[in-house]
């Protein structure tokens, strides 16, 4: 199991994408930074803030329900990727390389969270038929 947040390729592409769609937003006017950029903006940074949250609990219950609500971010991100194409803010290319950011990111975040529910299933079938004994 990973020890360390930064070492979580989830979180890094998280991050990674994250920081490219600020790149682009940043170059908006003010009008589209305030409507659509601080949504999407928010919605990119959400991914990474969520699975950061989970790291940090105590149990894989709480860390697949932040991942949960990371997924649920990437969707949002996905929509106004979406959005800012249609409103030709962002180039064909540029949403490209988004989306395949998005896919890539998707599969790796459901991966992460199958891996942890077979971690979680493992720890609760361990601790559940342990023997019982008895000092008589």
């Amino acid at each position: 199991m990973v020890q360390n947040l930064q070492d979580l390729e989830v979180y890094q592409l998280s991050e990674r994408l994250a920081d490219d769609v600020w790149k682009i937003v940043i170059q908006w006017d003010f009008f589209v930074k305030d409507t659509i950029g601080k949504q999407l903006v928010r919605a990119a940074d959400s991914i990474s803030a969520n699975i950061s949250e989970g790291f940090g609990r105590y149990s894989y219950k709480e860390n697949i329900q932040f991942c949960y609500y990371a997924r649920g971010s990437l969707y949002e991100t996905r929509s106004w990727i979406k959005k800012a194409k249609k409103r030709s803010l962002i180039t064909d290319d540029y949403y490209l390389s988004m989306e395949n950011q998005l896919e890539l990111l998707g599969k790796k975040l459901n991966a992460f969270i199958n891996s942890m529910k077979k971690q979680s299933d493992k720890k609760t079938i361990t601790t559940a038929y342990q023997p019982i004994t008895s000092n008589q």
